[in-house]
């Protein structure tokens, strides 16, 4: 598919695992944020004494920290975020870095809280016999409205095949069919990725109109009163645990004052199993829909039931917060490169273990603590190691270093989001950005993975840097599950800045591929959204360390000298790079 419509797609909504979503706030708001909890003692580092060079040794100590049980889980919103807030600000201050925003080293980012009422059902007139949806048995449903109840009465089904509109492609699932009012069913990932059809989008690898994400937006542009989303693991590239995890408990979202894109009232997902018993009870055969799905000129076929909700949610206004620190440029000091990670993850979910005997179906009392280790106290403390070794480096860089570490990456990107839409150095002086997020830590590997590879010229960088270390640039191995779009360098993306977004390899020293894909599958079947994600003091570091050294490498060239790269030729995101950059002049 050419990306070139899908962009236009994309910043219309601006202006919307190892390798596993325009604002009226003026840009010079206030900045820091109030406290969501009682202030509380900077974590410290347990009086660890932090080298200059990257090291395994640092890197883990802020992992160990930063993915304590003391930490919560680093929900935005409670008392773990401003434990991890209090922690980076220290840390960046211990660098000697400088406030990245005014004189802050926060960003406050306005967020609605939603926590719907999990005894919630859905019922489903079938042809006139009712059927009852439990939630997170059978379904997960939120709403983004920010209202404590919201009523969906008798809303008539349609299946809309994959819940598409994708002009360039000369496919749209919404054609002929008026869908205001009613609830929208449809399947996850791209036209032609159940056929295993090459000809279709892009093949195997998911484009933005195969997110979740993308599918809501639409729903709610048609003008959809609800929208379900029928699960399957291959094409949502996770099990039915991770929805439910993930839509269990507290959901946040930008207030629509900032984000004013249509949204639905009810939004959510079913499983495969209930969605096959539910469509048999409605005349239809799931494998047959999936069939007619991938095939050029579906049509959106009407369903014999409705949709019935009464969805209660707990909804508070609050704030969470961005960490940003700056490295002056000592020749250029308003240009610079971004390097950012999300500081997010899910939050203690204590309620799972008396309501569901512990977060994985065991005894109660269970470990409920989503630590999020990999995901990504890792990716922060990667940040901090390069920030440590930039602050250290001699000749100080020309160019300006920003480190941002992002809140409510989990909840669809909103802090970058945010960023984006008020950023703290303008876009069109802001070079290049880096992102880290869910390292690998399995040892050295013999390559390194660029998600979204043939993208930009930063990955010309990033294969010299590879080379000194005797390793080479490949693409993901599952472009089908959309990486790309699933980290917060989409929105700089999506903006015109070129973004970089990279990370070890699969093809270990010890054990080859073979070991590499086992780790990555072991890491996606077993701890990815769950409480599990913790830090293992007996993670192979060496391998994370030579990814760090090879991402500072990229950062170091850009900053020394006075390159602006760009997006390769044809890609979707050069247009509006090369707009951003007329601005300039």
């Amino acid at each position: 598919m050419s990306r070139v419509s899908l962009l236009s797609t994309a910043v219309a909504g601006i202006v919307g695992a190892i390798a596993l979503t325009a604002c009226s706030k003026p840009a010079d708001a206030p900045s820091t944020a109030t406290p969501q909890t009682p202030a509380a003692a900077p974590a410290t580092a347990d009086n660890h004494s932090f080298n200059d060079a990257i090291n395994a040794a640092d890197f883990a100590q802020h992992v160990k920290v930063l993915a304590s049980d003391e930490f919560e889980g680093r929900a935005p919103g409670s008392a773990g975020e401003e434990k991890t807030v209090q922690y980076l600000e220290a840390q960046f201050k211990r660098m000697g870095l400088k406030p990245g925003n005014g004189d802050s080293y926060f960003q406050t980012v306005p967020m609605v809280e939603t926590t719907a009422d999990e005894s919630t059902t859905l019922t489903i007139d079938a042809k006139g016999k009712p059927r009852t949806l439990k939630f997170g048995d059978d379904m997960v449903v939120g709403t983004r409205t920010g209202r404590e109840e919201v009523k969906v009465d008798g809303s008539q089904l349609v299946f809309v095949g994959y819940g598409v509109n994708a002009p360039e492609q000369n496919w749209n699932d919404y054609a002929g069919v008026d869908v205001k009012g009613k609830t929208v069913v449809m399947f996850v990932n791209d036209p032609g990725f159940h056929s295993q059809d090459p000809k279709l989008f892009e093949g195997k690898r998911m484009t933005y109109y195969g997110r979740w994400t993308y599918k809501f937006e639409e729903a709610a542009r048609q003008g959809a009163a609800a929208a379900i989303i029928i699960h399957d693991t291959e094409g949502a590239s996770y099990g039915w645990d991770v929805v439910k995890n993930s839509w269990s408990g507290a959901q946040f979202d930008l207030p629509a004052k900032d984000d004013p894109e249509p949204r639905l009232p009810v939004q959510g997902w079913i499983t495969g199993d209930a969605a096959r018993s539910l469509l048999a009870d409605l005349g239809q055969n799931l494998d047959e829909l999936y069939k007619a799905a991938n095939k050029p000129g579906f049509k959106a076929i009407p369903l014999d039931g409705k949709l019935s909700v009464d969805l209660k949610s707990k909804t508070s206004e609050k704030s969470s917060r961005n960490v940003v620190a700056l490295l002056p440029g000592a020749k250029r000091p308003d240009e610079a490169i971004v390097y950012m990670a999300h500081w997010d993850h899910l939050g203690n979910h204590a309620h799972e273990a008396d309501e569901h005997g512990g977060a994985s179906g065991g005894e109660p009392h269970a470990d409920t603590i989503y630590n999020g280790a990999i995901d990504n106290a890792s990716g922060v403390a990667g940040i901090l190691e390069i920030a440590e070794a930039f602050s250290k480096q001699t000749p100080p860089p020309d160019r300006s270093l920003l480190f941002l570490a992002v809140t409510l990456e989990e909840s669809g990107l909103l802090g970058s989001k945010y960023y984006v839409a008020h950023p703290t150095i303008p876009l069109n002086k802001t070079v290049a950005v880096i992102n880290l997020d869910a390292m690998p830590v399995i040892g050295k590997a013999k390559d390194m993975t660029v998600v979204g590879f043939g993208s930009s010229e930063l990955e010309d960088l990033l294969k010299t840097q590879a080379e000194s270390q005797q390793r080479v640039l490949h693409a993901e191995a599952t472009p089908e599950d959309g990486f790309y779009f699933r980290s917060d360098h989409f929105n700089f993306a999506k903006a015109g800045v070129p973004a970089l977004y990279a990370k070890g390899g699969s093809d270990l020293l010890e054990g080859g591929v073979d070991a590499g894909r086992k780790a990555e599958s072991d890491y996606r079947d077993n701890r990815y959204h769950k409480p599990g994600d913790q830090f293992d003091p007996s993670w192979k570091m060496d391998g994370v360390v030579q990814d760090l050294e090879a991402l500072y490498g990229v950062g170091r060239t850009l900053a020394g000298d006075e390159q602006w790269p760009n997006w390769y030729e044809g890609n979707a995101f050069r247009g509006a790079h090369d707009k951003l950059m007329k601005s300039a002049k």
